[in-house]
């Protein structure tokens, strides 16, 4: 009886959120069967199941974890070398921590990287290059910047819900915050103008010029004037009463859009997806899109790496690379309004021509592809990701009033430095 119970815990355990690793790489029917790790939406559903209707012999299985999760479980895998999915997901802020460890991947150059890599955009192929030249990830979208926000609940405190109207009112984020201030002399009770501290600091800090890291992955953000100047405006925002105090990508943020607690959120491209998950079908034409304070900027973005300890290495770079060429990036901007890390799809009709119908027919493709020929990315560091999480709680201390600005940044300067 053993066995059979045995055999029925990695069944059930092949449809957690975190998978530690269990089963075989044959599934039934002779078929190979593959694994792909993820995080959040990558608009991924409808292409596995098309790829594995032209790949009969190939069984695929998701498995999705939050973000910091995904990313702490893969660096445990890959420490003792089981338990990894055949292709993992990692997030632009993880992808130095990842590449200085080159010999856990397969070298995508010895797979036909380098036949590929003019489809990308030049600094996001280099994002994903160890120190010696190998190559251990395909990249997915790239963030890019905007703010999505509710139209229905601007017009009922008396701003403009028109695009171009927002653009023009908040060039600046100074400006946002004082726009922010007038939206909350007549909003809606029980709504905020943004969903929280941190993802407004998140979009401020991926537009400065120099992030957490110098060039010689020096942590340098204690002494970045830029993020500490965004970081007292964001802490100016929350003490005058414009954030709804949640943390994004949490169950309570979630709830936050099917509540309609708040009328804008920072929006890289990736958050669409997010956003039409959460609000739900109820709430299509309620969100538009609009450009975002300050010009430019990018925020995540991510990989798909294929961990070396695999058992079906060359089927998995085959379905890695086909997940990200450009036909596919396609699919996925408009299904789910990921942005391509393909330039030449910047110059095609059907993506900057399109516009998204959940979003009151918003022009995400110009508006996004627009801001993906501005984008000068910034550096990221090894624990760029593990900062970037630090920060946030340092400002959910502040929003939770646990501390004061001035004390949580320090307290967070201090964590990083160690």
């Amino acid at each position: 009886m053993r066995p059979k119970a045995l055999a029925l815990g990695c069944a059930a355990l092949a449809t957690a959120v975190v998978l530690s690793g269990c089963g075989s790489d044959t599934a039934g029917g002779g078929k190979t069967k593959l694994t792909i790790g993820l995080f959040g939406n990558f608009g991924y559903a409808e292409l596995l199941k098309e790829y594995a209707s032209t790949h009969p012999d190939v069984e695929i299985t998701d498995r999705t974890a939050s973000y910091s999760d995904h990313h702490k479980n893969l660096a445990a895998h890959l420490a003792t070398n089981s338990g990894a999915a055949d292709i993992e997901a990692v997030d632009t802020g993880y992808v130095n921590q990842f590449k200085a460890t080159p010999d856990k991947f397969v070298d995508l150059n010895t797979k036909g990287g380098t036949e590929l890599k003019d489809r990308w955009l030049p600094w996001k192929w280099e994002g994903s290059l160890s120190k010696d030249g190998k190559q251990i990830g395909y990249g997915t979208d790239v963030g890019g910047l905007a703010i999505c926000y509710r139209r229905d609940l601007l017009q009922n405190a008396g701003l403009p819900a028109d695009r171009d109207q927002l653009a023009a009112l908040w060039p600046t984020w100074q400006e946002f915050m004082a726009a922010g201030k007038k939206f909350q002399e007549k909003a809606p009770e029980g709504v905020k103008w943004f969903d929280g501290g941190p993802s407004v600091l998140n979009a401020i800090v991926g537009q400065a010029s120099v992030g957490y890291y110098d060039k010689s992955d020096k942590i340098v953000v204690g002494e970045n004037k830029e993020i500490k100047a965004g970081w007292d405006l964001v802490v100016d925002g929350v003490q005058a009463g414009l954030s709804s105090k949640l943390l994004y990508s949490t169950p309570v943020w979630n709830t936050g859009f099917k509540q309609g607690q708040f009328a804008t959120v920072t929006c890289p491209a990736w958050q669409m997806a997010k956003i039409k998950d959460q609000a739900g079908p109820e709430a299509a034409g309620k969100w538009d899109v609009t450009s975002v304070p300050g010009g430019g900027g990018n925020w995540g973005g991510s990989y798909l790496t294929v961990p070396k300890a695999g058992k079906n290495v060359d089927k998995a770079v085959e379905l890695a690379a086909w997940l990200t060429a450009p036909e596919q990036q396609a699919k996925v901007f408009k299904s789910s309004g990921l942005l391509p890390s393909i330039p030449k799809l910047y110059d095609d009709p059907s993506i900057v021509d399109y516009k998204n119908p959940y979003f009151n027919d918003a022009p995400i493709g110009k508006l996004f592809t627009d801001a993906a020929k501005k984008l000068n990315p910034q550096y990221q560091g090894p624990k760029a990701g593990d900062i970037q999480t630090a920060i946030g709680n340092a400002m959910q201390r502040v929003e939770q009033g646990k501390q004061n600005g001035e004390d949580s940044w320090r307290q967070f300067v201090g964590d990083v430095q160690k």
